[in-house]
């Protein structure tokens, strides 16, 4: 089940923590969140899985960012959040969506127990300016059945800003 926004604004604090939190960002069944000012880019081809990939920092101007399809930019949410005995689940508004923008690819499932910023996986169909600020995803939760164990893996957990792919890490547990 998801939870409706009234039981989000209930658990906050307990099982689930946004930080700023702001309450106009309610929805019915989800929270919206926004872009930071912060992107990566992968600044050397091609990449490799079993290495850590160069980026290049990118910071949004006050008159917006141009962005170009093609290229696939790491963002982050403003907002810091924890999440306890529930998934939370991201996706993208639907009016980012109708702009051409996609704002994960393949990373809009969290594990219980993930706290931190979320990395968003961002591309454009055709040439859009951005803004710093723009209510850009949604977080919303599903309740749990079952015994539950939370994530703890230290690639992502506990970020403390946009985290490229990680992966190599996994080739160096073999």
């Amino acid at each position: 089940m998801i939870l409706t926004g009234k039981e989000i604004l209930k658990r906050l604090g307990n099982d689930i923590k946004i930080e700023p939190y702001d309450p106009n960002l309610l929805n019915p069944n989800s929270y919206n969140l926004r872009l930071h000012e912060d992107l990566l880019v992968y600044s050397e081809f091609p990449l490799d899985m079993k290495k850590p990939n160069p980026v290049q920092n990118l910071k949004i101007p006050e008159d917006g960012l141009l962005l170009e399809p093609g290229k696939l930019y790491l963002g982050r949410t403003i907002e810091f959040t924890e999440t306890h005995n529930l998934v939370p689940m991201l996706e993208g508004r639907s009016s980012i969506g109708r702009l051409g923008m996609f704002v994960h690819i393949t990373a809009g499932f969290g594990d219980v127990g993930f706290k931190g910023f979320w990395t968003l996986e961002i591309q454009v169909t055709h040439p859009l300016r951005v803004y710093a600020g723009v209510q850009i995803c949604q977080i919303f939760y599903h309740t749990v059945e079952g015994e539950i164990s939370e994530y703890k893996s230290g690639k992502y957990q506990a970020n403390q800003g946009i985290q490229p792919s990680l992966l190599y890490k996994d080739f160096e547990k073999k």
